[in-house]
């Protein structure tokens, strides 16, 4: 069983669990909005993940930060940032047999579940 972490809205979740569903992956969704996020899950993706990569610097949300903090941030700053903004978190991550999967590409999840 595979678990999906995201945000319900965001297109490239759609993609991504359109793709699971039209390739009979069983899965779970877990929506940091609507069922929230613990410091805890945010210190698994940064340790599975690294928290340089799972910050998205392409989105609004990074961008409205200070420039202050975009200079300073490390991976401290970046799990508080993260969890008081889980929209800040690149997306999906896909969890599966404690495999830890950052982003969506059709190829990339056909490798996964091969």
């Amino acid at each position: 069983m595979a678990t999906v972490y995201g945000i319900k809205n965001c297109d490239t979740i759609k993609k991504a669990r359109k793709w699971l569903e039209d390739n009979g992956v069983t899965y779970t969704f877990h929506d940091y909005r609507a069922d929230g996020l613990s410091a805890e899950l945010i210190n698994t993706f940064v340790a599975e993940l690294g928290w340089e990569a799972l910050v998205n610097k392409r989105g609004t949300t990074y961008r409205q930060l200070s420039e202050e903090q975009k200079n300073t941030l490390n991976e401290e700053s970046a799990k508080a940032l993260l969890l008081e903004f889980p929209a800040m978190i690149k997306r999906p991550i896909l969890v599966t047999a404690n495999q830890y999967h950052l982003g969506f590409k059709p190829a990339q999840y056909a490798d996964i579940f091969a």
